[in-house]
């Protein structure tokens, strides 16, 4: 069967370019603008921007995929982009959407499919919900082929989890705690965030590939370990060697300090989140997340410390931190010299 890949160098997609690479019965090609000196063996590069409607066109002209599957489309535009190029010419299609989509705050801690999409702090969320709709109403009404995927926090050898972090990824945060400087960790550090290894994500999406039962339908690929951000820093502190120093802020604070944290923290991380995978597990019968989060850190954390490359310092956001951090300890000390009456209530 013939693959195409939009994208499909990413912290998610790579692991799945990887594992179809190695898979006989797939012939996978990658639309993307880079080039081959990190592909596997054997993937066939359409080198093409895909927001160049024209150039990719013509380079797919008389091409036909059992499967496409789009890792870099955002909004509503995109999915029309998709749908002009698409149609009639692959047997499904498959939408990278995500969690951070689903209901906010949640009216159930245990989130499904069926839980509601609707998130009022992220535009980021907003606009892949408005996808999912697009694309849904293109299947009802003209039978496009479409599959939603939505992943939740999926790390890889790129990039580990933390709680937040600067612009220019984590390893200001890796830093931070390797020189023994406090780690900011939002409200008390004891919501569930649920973090799945991109090597098991690759197994559940090679499972929806080509799979009939998943057109039309929308599937969440989760691992199902659940941690708090408080035990997520506290591996990664034993993968560094070191105990991290962690400081607990209020969210709201947080987001004072730095107006756009309003969208991923207050619109995602700050919240609890749990999934049940028994869809997923209906329709790739034997699927398992395997690598629990010890054991993939430690794995990860060894490649970004071989890779110069992932080592991207980010002094603003350094010091940034360090400012919240002493702004915060203040209204602590403040805060400890207030005292009450004894007529006041304990």
């Amino acid at each position: 069967m013939k693959a195409l890949f939009i994208g499909g160098t990413g912290v998610i997609s790579m692991e799945i370019t990887r594992l179809l690479a190695a898979d006989p019965a797939w012939e996978l090609y990658l639309l993307n603008r880079g080039n081959r000196a990190n592909l596997p063996a054997g993937v066939q590069l359409i080198q093409a921007d895909i927001h160049d409607a024209d150039d990719v066109e013509r380079k797919l002209a008389g091409m036909r995929f059992d499967l496409a599957a789009d890792f870099i489309a955002f909004t509503p535009a995109d999915i029309e982009r998709d749908l002009r190029l698409f149609r009639g010419r692959v047997g499904q299609y498959i939408f990278i959407s995500s969690a951070s989509a689903y209901q906010k705050p949640l009216s159930h801690y245990l989130i499904t499919e069926s839980t509601p999409l609707s998130n009022p702090f992220w535009q980021y969320s907003r606009d892949k919900i408005a996808c999912e709709e697009r694309l849904m109403r293109a299947y009802r009404e003209e039978g496009f082929p479409a599959t939603i995927v939505r992943p939740s926090h999926t790390y890889g050898e790129k990039a580990l989890p933390v709680a937040f972090h600067g612009r220019k990824g984590s390893w200001q945060v890796l830093k931070r705690m390797l020189e023994g400087k406090p780690v900011i960790v939002p409200g008390d550090g004891s919501s569930l965030w649920t973090v799945t290894h991109a090597a098991d994500f690759a197994k559940g999406f090679a499972g929806l590939m080509g799979n009939l039962h998943a057109v039309g339908e929308a599937v969440q690929i989760t691992s199902d370990e659940s941690l708090t951000w408080n035990q997520i820093h506290s591996v990664i502190g034993r993968a560094l060697g070191v105990e991290p120093v962690v400081r607990h802020i209020a969210t709201d604070f947080l987001a004072a300090c730095r107006p756009e944290l309003t969208d991923g923290l207050t619109g995602d991380k700050s919240h609890t989140v749990v999934f049940d995978n028994g869809k997923l597990k209906r329709l790739v019968p034997g699927f398992q997340a395997a690598i629990r989060f010890d054991q993939g850190a430690p794995q990860a954390l060894s490649h970004i410390l071989d890779t110069p490359a992932l080592q991207q310092s980010d002094p603003a956001f350094d010091a940034w931190c360090d400012r919240v951090i002493e702004l915060y300890d203040g209204a602590l000390a403040a805060a400890r010299q207030i005292s009450y009456g004894t007529d006041e209530p304990v």
